[in-house]
């Protein structure tokens, strides 16, 4: 006697990513360590020393992390009220933050003492960041202006108030230290030359400013605000290159990686996206488990750290090559194969047999219960979770021819639960032909009872029905854009062998636009 051959489950290939060498290597960062903060992430920031310690600014203080340990190693709390934008020295040495205070404030980073304050803002500073090859610190406030400071003398040394809303991003630049971009809510960036004390620039990204960007070229920034991410040239005079929109929510921060081959945005979507500097693509997404308010990849892209809304800090650290060595335990095990080997000829090594357990769904239909076999079908952790396997079902009672007498004797919960599951997939492509099958044999067995039906079965039933006559015209309007194209494509394959054939007659054979007329008058 034969085994019962189970039934035969078509399983659908799920598209998975394209595997591209971005992909491998950004997938190489091990899995994320959540470190808990007591509020949203404003500011993180990479020291460019080694061990490459990370700044983390957050509520009322600012907590300097261990990138291999993930251990908060140093904290500086001088601050009474809110701190933001925390960010080191490129010798890592000194720390500058804005705060709720509308101070900024100076920190030497080894001892946590704070070495200088300046004074002079009237707002909350969100933004601070040390001048590059100058003993100088430039701010950025609410009270929409925008300071350099003298780290020596403590004092003020220019300011612009250009803006007229509050300023929250800015950024200055790696190839001319006296050139600084400042971004507000008011959607302007502007730019300034310390040098002339004038404002040299002036562009409208079209939404609210939440981040700037120097490329190392010094000659092109990027600007965050709302969904899009925009590239300008200062150069030309602040000409737009090119606008990014990958993400659908507000994106928050941009960082560069991979030498300055990769640009890395967070956004309120959860999402991190990876782009190719060169063609502005996307490489590689990223996500986290709530909005990204800040973000830093430190140098080799060893570490990658973003801060979310709820307080959370992800760190993802690239796992270290480990050399591969054999345990002692697979060496004796080869050295006890090589053994039988030798002894191959003689005994025989008999496999061990596995007993395959039988699906309900195959015991129901072994004993012809095909009422029962749909109920098993039917239930929700198989019907949400593998809806194949419940068309599959449906598809074997079809050929049994069953199908009718399993749909027969119904309660109105039984046929809510049918009802809803064809709704639910009967316009996916992979089930529509069976599903349209099992449809009419339902309405086949139920139509001299529908009007019986309770309510709610009706209302599943019209729902099917218009959502049926939905997809009819759509194929339709599908059909007809499929026509006007063929169309559209004939014509122009038409022109082109005019244009191929007429292209070796010499000029004066091809007769005028005037002879033609009067020929077709003529004809006429």
């Amino acid at each position: 006697m034969t085994s019962f051959k189970k039934l035969n489950t078509k399983i659908f290939p799920k598209s998975g990513p394209v595997i591209t060498p971005d992909y491998i290597y950004w997938k190489q960062l091990g899995a994320p360590v959540l470190v808990k903060e007591f509020g949203p992430i404003d500011y993180i920031d990479f020291s460019s020393v080694e061990p490459n310690y990370f700044a983390v600014t957050c509520s009322v203080r600012i907590q300097i992390y261990n990138p291999i340990t993930k251990l908060a190693t140093k904290n500086l709390s001088r601050f009474r009220e809110n701190a933001y934008g925390g960010s080191f020295r490129p010798d890592g040495k000194l720390l500058c933050a804005g705060s709720e205070e509308t101070n900024v404030k100076l920190f030497d980073v080894s001892s946590k003492s704070l070495l200088r304050l300046f004074k002079g803002h009237t707002a909350p500073v969100h933004r601070t960041f040390f001048m590059y090859d100058k003993p100088q610190i430039t701010s950025f406030s609410d009270d929409k202006s925008v300071k350099i400071w003298d780290i020596p003398t403590e004092k003020e040394v220019l300011c612009y108030s250009e803006h007229t809303d509050y300023i929250r991003a800015g950024a200055v630049s790696p190839a001319v230290p006296d050139i600084v971009l400042s971004g507000g809510y008011d959607s302007i960036v502007k730019m300034y030359d310390t040098r002339s004390n004038k404002i040299v620039l002036s562009v409208n990204h079209g939404s609210p400013i939440e981040s700037l960007l120097y490329l190392p070229s010094g000659g092109i920034f990027l600007s965050a605000g709302g969904t899009d991410i925009k590239v300008w040239d200062s150069i030309a005079g602040g000409k737009l290159i090119g606008c990014i929109s990958q993400h659908h929510k507000t994106i928050t921060c941009l960082r560069l990686a991979t030498d300055n081959k990769r640009l890395l945005s967070g956004s309120l979507d959860r999402h991190v996206k990876v782009y190719d500097i060169s063609t502005f693509k996307v490489v590689h997404t990223l996500d986290y488990p709530n909005a990204v308010l800040s973000l830093a990849v430190s140098k080799d892209d060893d570490t990658v750290v973003a801060g979310l809304v709820d307080g959370l800090v992800c760190v993802n650290r690239r796992e270290e090559k480990q050399i591969s060595k054999i345990p002692k335990e697979k060496k004796i095990a080869s050295y006890k194969y090589s053994a039988r080997a030798h002894v191959n000829s003689v005994d025989t090594i008999v496999s061990e047999q596995t007993i395959e357990k039988q699906a309900k769904v195959d015991h129901c239909l072994r004993k012809f219960r095909y009422s029962k076999a749909l109920d098993n079908a039917l239930l929700p952790y198989v019907a949400n979770k593998c809806p194949q396997i419940t068309v599959s079902v449906m598809q074997e009672l079809i050929r049994r021819r069953a199908l009718d007498r399993a749909f027969r004797g119904r309660d109105s919960k039984s046929i809510l639960q049918i009802l809803r599951f064809l709704l639910r997939n009967i316009t996916d492509y992979r089930f529509t032909r069976v599903l349209i099958d099992v449809f009419n044999i339902f309405l086949d067995v139920y139509e001299d009872t529908i009007h019986l039906m309770p309510t709610e079965v009706r209302t599943v039933l019209q729902n099917i029905s218009k959502l049926l006559q939905q997809e009819v015209e759509l194929a339709t309007e599908l059909a007809a854009l499929q026509g006007s194209m063929s169309m559209l494509l004939v014509g122009a394959s038409i022109v082109n062998q005019k244009n191929t054939s007429t292209k070796n007659v010499p000029h004066h054979l091809i007769p005028s636009a005037d002879a033609q007329q009067n020929f077709v008058v003529n004809l006429t």
